[in-house]
This record gives C-alpha cells, sequence and structure tokens, in this order.
C-alpha cells in the first residue's frame, strides 16, 4: 500500500507544530537544572531587558494573552523573581535580586539549548530558520484580521 503523507509534509500547521514539540522538548531538558520552564525563563529575559515593563508590554513582546502573563508573573512573584510595582493605573515588573542571579544562570541553559539544535541542524541552517521563522510570525501578526 502507498500512503500518501503529503498532507503532513505540505502543510505548514502541521509542520510547524511538529517542529515546535520537538524544540519544546530539547528547550525543557536544556532547561530542566533551572527549576523553571524554558518559557517562564523567557519572561525573566524580557524582564531583565526591559526593566519596570508592563504587563500589556510584556504580551506584546512574548506574543501572549494577559491572562496568560498574569499566570506566568504570579508564579514567578510566588518564587521571588519579579516583583510589581504600581504607578497611577500601571503595574510594572521588575526582577527581584534572586530575579537577577537567575538570569545570569539562565544564559548557559540557553547556550546549551543553542549548540544542541545546531548541532543537529548546523549553525547556518539554525540561523536561517530562526530569521524566518520570525519574519514569518511578524508577517502573520501584521496580516491578522
Amino acid at each position: 500500500m502507498n500512503i500518501d503523507d503529503s498532507i503532513l509534509t505540505s502543510c505548514l500547521f502541521f509542520t510547524s507544530n511538529r517542529f515546535a514539540r520537538s524544540m519544546t522538548k530539547m528547550a525543557e531538558d536544556a532547561f530542566a537544572k533551572a527549576d523553571l520552564s524554558p518559557t517562564y525563563s523567557y519572561v525573566l529575559v524580557v524582564v531583565y531587558q526591559y526593566p519596570g515593563i508592563t504587563q500589556k508590554e510584556l504580551c506584546d513582546k512574548l506574543s501572549i494573552a494577559p491572562s496568560t502573563s498574569t499566570r506566568f508573573i504570579d508564579k514567578l512573584e510566588e518564587k521571588n523573581l519579579v516583583e510589581r510595582k504600581s504607578e497611577w493605573k500601571e503595574t510594572h515588573i521588575f526582577l527581584t535580586e534572586e530575579g537577577k542571579a537567575l538570569y545570569k544562570e539562565l544564559n548557559q541553559y540557553f547556550e546549551l539549548l543553542y549548540g544542541q539544535y545546531a548541532s543537529i541542524l548546523g549553525k547556518e541552517h539554525s540561523e536561517q530558520l530562526t530569521k524566518l521563522l520570525h519574519e514569518s510570525s511578524e508577517m502573520l501578526k501584521k496580516g491578522k484580521l
């Protein structure tokens, strides 16, 4: 029997989700020692890069819903990694000293993750793929109705 897998190999939705599952597993393995998921780690990175970021700005940068960011911030606050400071009607998010210390540690996990997928895909291919995915995500975001 000849099975046609073209629907699987030519479908961007299926292929991108399959790729994302593989990358998620690899990232979870790389960040296992941090006692923090890769997603939470990216929240810390953004808060580190933009001290005092608002929740709305954080949502925009990470392309997540406000309810998701609330859940992330609540958990990071419980772990004493971030703190909220209210100014008028806005709440700003900052890293605590513990958060800053963990941020420095996270860099080694990001490097480990990059090293793992670059060793499989190749450095040049990894960089091109990252660039194409970022550009494509931006195009989809702008083209969204």
